[in-house]
């Protein structure tokens, strides 16, 4: 990269800084609490942690799914379960935004958690609030750390495709947009390489890792017996051209175990997508890079800082739902 590229790049970053400190500030909400449904539904956190524990019993993946939908719902209008509205006549959703569509999954489980929750204590749980709580357990049934959900967020009445498309990361994206895309909603570099350690477990689509795998992923792994051999299979499982619907792990040694692989995988140079593997091998991942070697090397201080993080990604709300939310009856429509 030339010093004018680098200039520039810097310069965007320092832009993306000063709209994150003017444009953000949604992180930090006063009306969430530990105790909010101590008295109105009790039961809560135990009925969906038995759903969960059902689902990823039958289902390991389907961990991945849930912490999936809940990133995607927090980084558009905030945790409020916009990302749960289906389509209607006078509704634009985000489910079939291009960063949605064909990637999210785990809908109906929040339905069966919302319907038995509906049974026990009508009115009273939020689907905002069901889909903060199931990415907890989602992550502690398959080996993640345990954190406190802060509660009484409310169901917004809105939803937004196209901050669907603007404000959610992507495979292709370079660290400096994906550095500002985390910033803008209050999370910090270290939030980002923390939370994106979520990829230890899950899939990924072929069409967002086809450019990695037919592009620099030779480059920065180097052509280890091993490597090759894994290459030669994602190519298989995604060629050139069709196939984008196949999947393959994010962290091919223990897909449904949420451990810190994920990490000494991207210090191998092979981290499936070009986004992940940028904060480590970018010339610019500066901190990105020594936070990849630490939570490879330690991952206790992986599990602290990830629990520590998602407790601030689910504090990030839609201010306008606490005036005008809801708790919707069902969590594809809004209440009529």
């Amino acid at each position: 990269m030339s010093s004018f590229s680098l200039h520039c790049s810097l310069l965007c970053f320092f832009f993306a800084l000063i709209f994150f400190i003017v444009g953000s500030s949604n992180a930090n909400q006063p009306y969430l609490t530990l105790d909010y449904y101590s008295s109105s539904c009790p039961n809560v956190l135990e009925i969906v942690r038995k759903e969960l524990d059902c689902a990823v019993l039958s289902e390991p993946r389907i961990a991945a799914s849930v912490l999936r939908l809940h990133f995607h719902d927090c980084f558009v209008q905030g945790c409020d379960g916009s990302i749960l509205l289906d389509d209607t006549y006078t509704l634009k959703g985000e489910k079939e935004a291009p960063t949605n569509a064909n990637s999210l999954r785990g809908y109906e489980l929040i339905d069966r958690i919302k319907n038995k929750l509906e049974s026990e204590c009508p009115g009273v749980v939020s689907c905002a609030d069901i889909l903060t709580i199931a990415a907890r357990d989602a992550v502690i049934l398959v080996g993640g750390p345990y954190w406190d959900v802060p509660l009484g967020r409310k169901d917004s009445t809105t939803a937004s495709f196209t901050l669907a498309n603007e404000n959610l990361p992507t495979a292709d994206q370079g660290l400096l947009t994906l550095v500002s895309k985390f910033l803008y909603q209050g999370l910090s570099v270290t939030d980002m390489v923390a939370l994106v350690g979520a990829h230890t477990i899950g899939m990924a689509r072929c069409e967002n890792f086809r450019e990695r795998i037919y592009g620099d992923f030779q480059a920065t792994a180097g052509n280890f017996p091993l490597t090759a051999s894994h290459l030669d299979n994602l190519k298989t499982i995604c060629p050139v051209h069709g196939g984008e619907d196949n999947i393959a792990a994010l962290d091919q040694l223990t897909p449904n175990l949420f451990d810190n692989s994920f990490y000494q995988f991207l210090l191998r140079g092979e981290g499936l997508l070009n986004s992940d593997q940028e904060m480590y091998t970018s010339l610019l991942g500066f901190q990105t890079k020594d936070l990849v070697v630490k939570y490879a090397h330690d991952s206790v201080a992986f599990f602290q800082q990830f629990a520590d993080s998602m407790v601030k990604m689910g504090n990030i709300t839609n201010n306008e739902s606490f005036t005008t939310g809801e708790v919707r009856k069902n969590c594809r429509f809004v209440n009529t």
